[in-house]
């Protein structure tokens, strides 16, 4: 059977496979007629070979060869949408509009070009130089990142167009990809884009391998591989876990970013102010995209009142009367009934859902409403904690203020995390006694303000304490903080000055700050 090629070494050959799969169309549950091949080692080994190579070339570049790639692979992506669009949504079933043409593809477009920006300033470097004891040190690339993309974003979190993508090549390194099955088609159409922008740019072919699949134990050699710099990750707990414990017995830096319920507490008097709108924008977050984001608020807590029980009632009413959208795939399907499962035996009460979605002949499910008192949520967190991946949230309805706090004392690492709180002042002793507790449980704490959006920004933290992400210091989004997870600080002793890099020579004429002798130019 003939397979579609991988990428490696610049060019597209046939795969030496141990297996193959298919994409479906999961609005139609229907395989989709490109055949993908499982590689075996030797794709994963030779792909790192030119990888290894590729790395070596790329310290002789200038930085703005490595800029002007991220901008024409930029502007060939604008110039391809259509094509690209038309791939993920037969791959995905994601809109077209607005979804990936009005959102995501404008977002990938300018992440590739804040990162070139980056790449040109050097901002992300962070040199300091010690004159005194002529000792200098910036941030410098790793070495090849491999990067695996999820199954929710094929654009702007794809493995060979993403976030990941995107600051790894910033900082110097070239990509291995590894596509994920539910989109390899849209994967091999930016890996295309990516080679022939290399090509226009005069950087090495092999600055992008793809590989769409390998079996778990291989995948977990690449990473460990001595040629690998870092790893990126994106996707489910369970296979990140287990690439996490493969990397850190090998000592190789991998960021991963795994689950999160992304708590929204609606403080008393706030629910008293505008109960009923904020049902509902709560309602549009949760629905939103069918409630397959990694931000999705996928809990709600509260304390008991009539105002709390109208808020609830509301919610019920929004997510009966919504259409079901369709799950990116069988597994995410299957995986939300299990959730619903898990926490429905651990105590949680179905408000609406838990079924099959109406109206649907794709694969869906019903948008689902829990709800736990606080009592039972304590008597076993862990499991109340289950993310329920898709269109669904769990309510926790706690007896007072001081049993809301002992549920957030409870909560694992999360993305995000919202308060809600009245514009009269009522509730802000109360925000006052919970806002710390929340702050150390998420990486990012928003105020009357849903947590799905994420925005391109340098003071973005995509990222928050295990098990949110491996490591509760770095950010998937925000240029140019996200390069340093694709980065080793490099110091230089005594080195002679035309053998440093440019931005530790002295009289360096870039634009970048510098840490002079504790001065900051």
């Amino acid at each position: 059977m003939t397979t579609e090629p991988v990428l490696i070494a610049g060019e597209w050959r046939e795969s030496d496979t141990t297996g193959t799969f298919q994409a479906e169309n999961p609005a139609t549950k229907e395989a989709l007629a490109p055949v993908f091949p499982v590689s075996s080692w030797l794709d994963c080994d030779q792909a790192l070979e030119a990888a290894a190579a590729a790395f070596v070339e790329m310290q002789d570049l200038d930085v703005a060869q490595i800029a002007e790639f991220l901008e024409r692979f930029a502007t060939l992506i604008e110039e391809n949408s259509d094509d690209l669009v038309s791939l993920a949504h037969a791959e995905t079933g994601l809109p077209v509009s607005p979804r990936l043409a009005d959102v995501e593809l404008p977002r990938t477009t300018g992440q590739l070009r804040q990162a070139a920006a980056a790449a040109r300033s050097q901002n992300w470097t962070q040199p300091v130089i010690d004159s005194a004891n002529n000792i200098r040190s910036c941030y410098g690339s790793i070495g090849p990142v491999c990067v695996f993309g999820p199954n929710n974003f094929p654009f702007a979190f794809g493995s060979a167009s993403g976030g990941d993508f995107a600051a790894a090549i910033a900082a110097g390194n070239p990509v291995i990809a590894k596509a994920n099955s539910s989109h390899p088609g849209t994967t091999k159409r930016f890996a295309e884009l990516a080679l022939e922008a290399a090509q226009a740019t005069d950087v090495p072919n092999s600055i992008v391998q793809l590989i769409y699949r390998s079996n778990h134990d291989i995948g977990q050699q690449m990473i460990t591989d001595q040629r690998v710099g870092a790893t990126g990750y994106t996707g489910a707990r369970g296979a990140g876990l287990a690439l996490k414990k493969a990397a850190d017995g090998a000592g190789k830096p991998i960021y991963l970013e795994l689950s999160s319920v992304n708590p929204v507490v609606f403080l008393s008097a706030v629910l008293e102010e505008k109960g009923e709108e904020l049902a509902k924008e709560f309602s549009g977050s949760c629905l939103m995209g069918t409630g397959q984001f990694c931000t999705n608020p996928g809990m709600v807590v509260l304390i008991q009142s009539d105002e709390a029980e109208k808020f609830i009632d509301t919610v019920a009413s929004e997510f009966e009367n919504a259409a079901t959208g369709t799950l990116l795939s069988s597994s995410v399907e299957r995986s939300l009934h299990e959730s619903h499962g898990v926490l429905v035996g651990a105590g949680a009460e179905v408000c609406c859902g838990t079924g099959d979605g109406k109206e649907n002949p794709g694969y869906c499910v019903a948008n689902t409403l829990l709800r736990v008192d606080g009592e039972t949520f304590l008597r076993d967190p862990e499991t109340m904690q289950t993310e329920a991946f898709g269109n669904s949230s769990l309510i926790v309805v706690a007896d007072s203020l001081e049993q809301v706090q002992q549920i957030l004392k409870t909560l694992e690492g999360n993305l995000t995390g919202s308060i809600y709180s009245a514009t009269s002042g009522d509730d802000d002793e109360a925000y006052r006694v919970i806002a710390p507790i929340l702050r150390k449980k998420v990486g990012r704490l928003l105020n009357d303000k849903m947590p799905t959006g994420v925005a391109v920004s340098p003071a973005m933290n995509h990222g928050g304490p295990y098990p949110a992400t491996g490591h509760p210091g770095f950010t998937a989004v925000g240029i140019p903080g996200s390069l340093l997870r694709f980065a080793m600080l490099q110091s230089y002793d005594n080195v002679r000055p035309e053998r440093l890099p440019a931005i530790l020579r002295d009289g360096y004429q870039g634009s970048a700050q510098r840490l002079i002798d504790g001065v900051w130019t």
